[in-house]
């Protein structure tokens, strides 16, 4: 197991990620002010973004349609922990957005590869939703 997002594992029998970036921002208020630079105040944590790259291959994966699963989580628009391998908790996320690429088709049009990349934007754990 790589990472689990909720209840959707990735593995090499769903859908593995070969790539994990992540980007974190923090929000500093500013005042003008005459002949200086502006004053800054941090405010807070601002975005926390995860991009997951990866490559679901026909001939390794139990099934084709892992990425249906991930639409479906993003459909209900409820948080999910995102939890590495490792144990290492990242936090509640939701999925902003979802990319698929088809590649190396079989004649009937069935993909050899789909690559994937999955956008998620960590939201407070309060406004996590139970299941």
């Amino acid at each position: 197991m790589l990472m689990t997002y909720g209840t959707f594992v990735f593995s090499i029998a769903t859908a593995a990620h070969d790539q994990l970036q992540r980007q974190m921002d923090w929000r500093h208020a500013s005042s003008e002010r005459i002949g200086t630079r502006p004053a800054r105040q941090y405010v807070g944590p601002g975005d926390d973004t995860v991009d997951l790259q990866g490559t679901i291959a026909a001939e390794l994966t139990d099934d084709l349609q892992s990425l249906d699963v991930l639409r479906d989580l993003a459909d209900s628009g409820r948080p999910q922990a995102l939890v590495e391998g490792t144990g290492r908790v990242f936090g509640s996320y939701v999925i902003t957005s979802i990319r698929e690429t088809r590649r190396a088709l079989f004649s009937d049009g069935t993909p050899r590869l789909i690559d994937f990349q999955l956008q998620l934007l960590r939201v407070d754990d309060n406004q996590a939703v139970p299941a």
